[in-house]
């Protein structure tokens, strides 16, 4: 095997391969020495044919798949020769196998990976997050879990605000109907995000038994294409008219969350630690994200187009299948390669940057980094030595954590020479991002 590669620009090489046709006979006689034993000849029983006919019918396909082995093999050893670092597929061209005599020749044509260049870490700036979750901040999460758990209890009054309702409606445009419930009992809470705010209040005042007539003009930029900017006119039935019945924070709440005695001082104490272990998570995902951000706007690269597209085509497939599982159809969306280039660039340049970091800086997480991310996962587990069990079961699954690991080992590395700040937050506005 002869090769020689050509520059094409900074990233894309053309190698041209000579391979020896006469290592490669002897394989393809194996191979139809192999198929003969099993092919069906009119007039021979199996196993008997001749070689030659043998050959006359299989010999051009096993000529075919031992050359494209060849050139798969002879690529490989090729770039493992030249120390090339392939990015993606590369597209090979040759003419016919049939025409080679004592040899054959191709052409690769791929692009390697980038050299990365990082800039001034010092000029990343991070402002980390501070704060203490305090006796307010677990009473509205109290609050939460309560509103988690509410019934509803019929009334005979009329509906208002927080009541749920059960409604049998028909919904009309331009005189024709467009939605309804065929009779049957539709439940929704009022002032319940996800409808538009005039709906429910149409429906206040209401009452068990009663119909109501309005009409809805929705805004021009709804997001159901079908009523936008239009008015749709609905008759409304209420079935049943029910108030929201809250826990009392008592022993029997605190039993519902898992405090077996019914302390609920205990409660609020694991409320308390639960909401520690949130806050430093949460914490430590915003400077990530912002370290992460600042190595890919200090480095310096130029991207492999191949694996730009690998990543928009990686990004789509997972958004189709984002959008299938939500009961939606994917191509009503006509999603398009450019609206995820940008993304797509991002987070290419991401993986070339921290793979860079952490191979020149030995930042690849150990033994014990990788159990302590273990041991954090499993702290919101009943029984935690289970989910310890079920990772070391298999050395696959400690794939995660050990990524995990590492990338705490990079962010680790680039605090030590970035500019951090302190920052106070609220809690709500932690808790909302």
């Amino acid at each position: 095997m002869a090769a020689s590669v050509e520059t094409i620009s900074n990233l894309e090489r053309r190698m041209t391969i000579k391979v020896p046709l006469a290592p490669l006979e002897n394989q393809i006689r194996q191979r139809l020495a192999q198929i003969s034993r099993t092919a069906k000849f009119a007039g021979f029983r199996p196993g008997k044919a001749p070689i030659g006919l043998v050959n006359q019918h299989y010999g051009d396909q096993v000529r075919d798949e031992v050359y494209s082995k060849a050139v798969e093999a002879s690529f490989g050893d090729a770039v493992q020769e030249h120390k090339l670092r392939v990015a993606g597929f590369p597209n090979i061209e040759h003419k016919p196998f049939a025409e080679a005599a004592t040899e054959f020749e191709y052409t690769a044509t791929f692009e390697i990976f980038p050299e990365v260049k990082l800039g001034d870490l010092s000029k990343i700036k991070i402002e980390k997050p501070t704060l203490e979750v305090a006796d307010a901040d677990v009473e509205k999460t109290i609050e939460v879990l309560v509103k988690q758990r509410v019934s509803y209890s019929p009334v005979k009054r009329a509906a208002k605000k927080g009541d749920r309702v059960n409604v049998s409606l028909q919904a009309s445009l331009e005189g024709k109907q467009v939605e309804g419930t065929d009779n049957k009992g539709l439940d929704m809470v009022l002032g319940e995000p996800g409808r538009l705010a005039a709906f429910d209040d149409a429906l206040v005042g209401g009452k068990a038994g009663e119909t109501k007539k309005f009409e809805i003009t929705y805004p021009e930029d709804h997001n159901s294409p079908q009523v936008a900017g239009k008015t749709v006119a609905y008759e409304v039935t209420f079935n049943s008219v029910s108030e929201p019945v809250f826990p009392k924070v008592d022993a029997e709440f605190a039993k519902s969350l898992g405090v077996e005695d019914g302390d609920v001082a205990k409660m609020r104490a694991e409320i308390k630690t639960s909401l520690d272990q949130e806050v430093e998570k949460r914490v430590k995902a915003r400077v990530k994200e912002q370290v992460f951000q600042g190595l890919v706007d200090v480095a310096d690269i130029e991207l492999p187009k191949a694996l730009i597209s690998a990543e928009i085509n990686r990004m789509m497939h997972a958004t189709a299948q984002n959008l299938q599982q939500r009961g939606m159809d994917p191509a009503s969306l006509k999603l398009e390669p450019s609206m995820f280039e940008d993304q797509a660039k991002r987070s290419t340049t991401l993986r070339l940057v921290l793979s860079e970091v952490v191979n020149a800086n030995n930042l690849q997480a150990n033994a014990d980094q990788v159990r302590a991310m273990i041991d954090t996962f499993a702290q919101s587990f009943e029984q935690p030595e289970d989910l310890v069990k079920w990772y070391y079961a298999d050395v696959k699954r400690l794939d995660e954590p050990a990524a995990l690991a590492t990338e705490e080992n990079v962010v680790n590395w680039v605090l030590e020479k970035a500019k951090v700040s302190n920052k106070k937050i609220k809690f709500d506005d932690l808790m909302a991002g």
